[in-house]
């Protein structure tokens, strides 16, 4: 079992930035690739990014792509998103996931089968 804890969320105005903190406790943390989502309101939950468990494959959104950046520290068993230039359509929930790692990096929802209880961020115009 994974325990997923998000944080980082907040208020900005568009072009700042922030950086999200996912947090995993429990039995272990080994060979879990890590995700974000997000999910916006009446908008149903969408792939943001993903890391494998070594951190040579990543993956982003085409919406994000050279604003966001997913990375982790498994020594602190964390997982981030830095997220730069935002803007107000990035407003949302977003949402930690895990699941055990593969030789490919999942980006459907049904695809991981822990998630975090989310953080809101929003940006104002």
């Amino acid at each position: 079992q994974v325990q997923l804890v998000e944080s980082g969320g907040g208020l900005v105005q568009a072009g700042d930035s922030l950086r999200l903190s996912c947090a995993a406790s429990g039995r272990t943390f080994n060979n879990y690739a890590m995700a974000w989502f997000r999910q916006a309101p009446g908008k149903l939950r969408k792939f943001v990014a993903g890391i494998s468990w070594s951190g040579r494959l990543t993956s982003h959104a085409d919406s994000v792509k050279g604003r966001f950046i997913i990375s982790r520290d498994n020594a602190k068993k964390t997982v981030y998103l830095q997220m730069n230039s935002l803007k107000p359509e990035d407003t949302a929930v977003y949402y930690c996931a895990a699941d055990r790692d593969k030789p490919y990096l999942p980006v459907g929802r049904n695809d991981y089968n822990y998630w975090g209880q989310g953080t809101q961020v929003t940006v104002s115009s």
